[in-house]
This record gives C-alpha cells, sequence and structure tokens, in this order.
C-alpha cells in the first residue's frame, strides 16, 4: 500500500475520529488544532471527546510515530499530500450551516501549501461548497501549484464512531477528475471497504439525503407511536411487524421523544435551508423536523396533566447525553425538560455515566448532580428517563417502588416492561405503549 502525509484540520468527531483511524491503517497524519490546550491533551494520549476505543488507537498510533498534532498548520499544511477538512459547521439561526471554519482552514492551506495537494472536505456542507472552496483556495494560492478539491463525507453515530469509521458500510467519495479519484482510491485502499465514487454535488447530496431519511424514519415512527396510545396499540409490536419487511428494515424503528446529536437536527434544517433557496419546499423533511420537536417535550406533558406543579417536588432525572456511548450534549432532548422543570421550581436530581461535565458547564449550580442512579430516584417524587444508558436499565421495576416517594416514572426510551412496572406498583408512562 502506498503510505500517504496527510494532515486533518480540526480534531472533533469528524477530524480526531478520521486522523486517528487514517494512522491505524498505515498512513503518517498530523491533526491540527489552534487549541494549544487540547493538543497538548491528545499528545498526552487524552481524547478531548468520550468515544469508545478512541484512546486504546489515539496512544498506540502516537507511540507508533504515525501520528501528531499540533498547532502549526503552516508546516502540517506545507508538508502534506492530502488534507483532510473536518472542522464544525454550526447551525446558524435561520437553519443554514456556517461554513466560517470551513473558509478560514481554506485561506490557511492556500497561503501555505507548497506543493501538489488534494484537499478533501469532510465536514458536512451545504451542496456547491466544494465547488467554492475549491475556487477559493486558486483565488487565495500564493504558490503556483495544483489543488485540487474533494468531498468525502463522513457516516460515523457517535458512540460508535471508530467502529463506523474503520468498518463502514461505504466510503462516499466526490471528485471532479480522475487524479483525485485514484489518490481518494489508494488513500482508502487499506480500509478494503465499498468505495462509490460519484461527482462533487451528488456526494454532498448523499450526506444531507441519507442523514434526513433516518430522521424521516425516527419521526414517522414517534409519530406512529403517539397515534398508537389513542386507539389503543402497541408501537414495539408495530414496530417489530414492520422490521420483518425487507423494504423497510429493522433499523430506527424505536420509538422514543425524538432524535439529538450534531448531525440529524442541523442537517434536517440544513437541507430545509437549501432548499427553500431553490425554491422548493421538502415537506417530508419539515414535517420531520416539527414532529421531532413536540416529541421532545411529550412526557413532560403527561406528567404535567398528572400533577398540579413540580415546585418543591423532587425530580430524578436518568440520562442527559442524547443518546448512549457519548458525552454529548447537542440537541438531547434532556436540556429542553430540565429547562422547563426548573422553571417550575422543581428540584433536580441529574444521574448520567459521562455527560455530567458537560451539563455542569450549563447548569453548574442549579441542578444536583449525583454518582449513581439510585442516588436521584431516593426519595423522589418523579422519575424522567432520557437516555437508555446500560446503569439506568439495571434499575429494576422494583427499586423505583422501594426508593421513591412517588413511584411516578416516565420512560422516554420505553426501557421497561409494562407489565413488569405494574406488578412491581409503579406508575409507568412510556411513549407509544
Amino acid at each position: 500500500m502506498k503510505q500517504y502525509k496527510i494532515a486533518v484540520a480540526g480534531t472533533g468527531y469528524v477530524g480526531l475520529v478520521a486522523g486517528v483511524c487514517f494512522a491505524e491503517r498505515g498512513h503518517d497524519v498530523i491533526c491540527v488544532d489552534v487549541d494549544e490546550k487540547k493538543v497538548e491533551l491528545m499528545k498526552s494520549g487524552v481524547s478531548p471527546i468520550y468515544e469508545q476505543d478512541l484512546e486504546e488507537l489515539m496512544q498506540k498510533n502516537y507511540k507508533e510515530g504515525r501520528l501528531n498534532y499540533t498547532t502549526d498548520y503552516k508546516t502540517a499544511y506545507k508538508q502534506a499530500d492530502a488534507i483532510f477538512i473536518g472542522v464544525g459547521t454550526p447551525e446558524q439561526p435561520d437553519g443554514s450551516a456556517n461554513l466560517s471554519y470551513v473558509a478560514t482552514v481554506s485561506r490557511q492551506i492556500a497561503e501555505n501549501i507548497e506543493k501538489d495537494c488534494l484537499v478533501v472536505v469532510k465536514s458536512t456542507v451545504p451542496i456547491g461548497t466544494n465547488d467554492k472552496v475549491e475556487q477559493f483556495i486558486k483565488d487565495s494560492l500564493v504558490n503556483d501549484i495544483k489543488v485540487e478539491v474533494a468531498s468525502n463525507p463522513e457516516f460515523l453515530a457517535q458512540g460508535t464512531a471508530v467502529r463506523d469509521t474503520l468498518e463502514a458500510k461505504r466510503i462516499i467519495i466526490g471528485t471532479e477528475s480522475k487524479e483525485a479519484e485514484k489518490m481518494l482510491m489508494e488513500i482508502y485502499e487499506p480500509f478494503h471497504l465499498p468505495i462509490v465514487s460519484v461527482d462533487r454535488r451528488s456526494a454532498e447530496m448523499i450526506k444531507y439525503a441519507s442523514n434526513d431519511f433516518l430522521a424521516l424514519k425516527i419521526s414517522y415512527m414517534n409519530d406512529i407511536a403517539n397515534l398508537c396510545e389513542l386507539v389503543g396499540a402497541n408501537i414495539e409490536d408495530v414496530a417489530k411487524g414492520m422490521s420483518y419487511d425487507p423494504r423497510i428494515g429493522s433499523n430506527f424503528l424505536k420509538a422514543g421523544i425524538g432524535y439529538g446529536g450534531s448531525c440529524f437536527p442541523k442537517d434536517t434544517k440544513a437541507l430545509k435551508y437549501i432548499a427553500r433557496q431553490y425554491g422548493y419546499e421538502l415537506k417530508t423533511v419539515e414535517a420531520a423536523v416539527d414532529v421531532n420537536a413536540e416529541q421532545k417535550t411529550k412526557l413532560y406533558k403527561k406528567a404535567c396533566d398528572r400533577l398540579i406543579t413540580f415546585n418543591g417536588l423532587k425530580v430524578a432525572v436518568l440520562g442527559l447525553a442524547f443518546k448512549p456511548g457519548t458525552d454529548d450534549l447537542r440537541e438531547a432532548p434532556s436540556l429542553d425538560n430540565i429547562e422547563l422543570l426548573l422553571k417550575q421550581g422543581a428540584m433536580i436530581y441529574a444521574y448520567d455515566p459521562v455527560a455530567v461535565e458537560n451539563f455542569k458547564k450549563k447548569y453548574p449550580e442549579q441542578i444536583t448532580y449525583v454518582e449513581k442512579p439510585e442516588e436521584a430516584i431516593q426519595d423522589a417524587n418523579v422519575c424522567f428517563i432520557f437516555t437508555e444508558w446500560k446503569e439506568i436499565r439495571a434499575i429494576q421495576p422494583k427499586k423505583y417502588k422501594d426508593l421513591m416517594k412517588t413511584p411516578l416514572v416516565y420512560d422516554g426510551r420505553n426501557m421497561y416492561d409494562l407489565k413488569e412496572m405494574k406488578e412491581a406498583g409503579v406508575e409507568y408512562y412510556s411513549i407509544g405503549r
């Protein structure tokens, strides 16, 4: 295999995971970040994000000399055969993607590369952005060299990002020349994975279309779950019956209190915005966004129907992260619900195995954080479950009855069997059952 010198701009979920996995597959990788403390942390073998298997691979590849970290982007870009852009493209108030970080890196690349180079955009960007990035770099070039830009969107899920990269179902590459296609093919050759090669705009669209389709499935199942409650059906039985149809599949059929994270909320709104820029209305995506927004506080509204007030009540919150396996809080249902509960005067005791430190940045004093889920439910008047961590799943139904002042549980992830909770003497509310 051919070993390439690869620079990766950005060390968040996209950039750091990509860089570590390229090193694991034998390339010479340097990850670039502006934060000196973060760089020193990574050099010491500590990951700035919680992600399964990431720290072990960071330490292994750093020790073996294939992986390094730096704030010196000038040297990193100067020596690179390929530069992967993995910086954030956060959502703006109107739903569009903020491309300022991509623009900053593009300018730095243009001003510092000294040999022919392939620039690869891994960040999720609106359709047509790669064209603009290429033109922007060419307009800003200092040296007389050849630069091409390719699209290579990521399809990792937080919590399983390393596995999703090393064992991806497919690699999408979008190029406008045979040379760029050949180089990206060679970079990914040691991964031994299926590669789908398309033009740049199609690659950009594949990313949005894939994520938004999955968001659609989640919102559809939540919509059906809400109807199940009204007509007396069980959403889990419905999902099981649907899953045997190969045209539907079994993934993303689980009803709950909505999707969160860094991808689905941002990408659905971004594609909706892009469509409107072209005078087109994506009605299905707009519906998914609307359903998800309402779903997040569905259990809170159920609890409001049951209780006269939350003022002065001890409320247990089990799970803060938007899903298990990550400490990411972006668009997590816990945020919407806790804000409402605090406004009502609730005394919140919260448990999460990994996301507490991140949550403390938002609520340093208003919430009592506990180390065990049992501490949260001890003498609680009501309990909300927002994340299906195994530590929470391990709590037996009888524990709620024994420990809580009032065994009143609102489960946004359908973790418990209805019959078992009833037999244990727990007043239990879930989604679509």
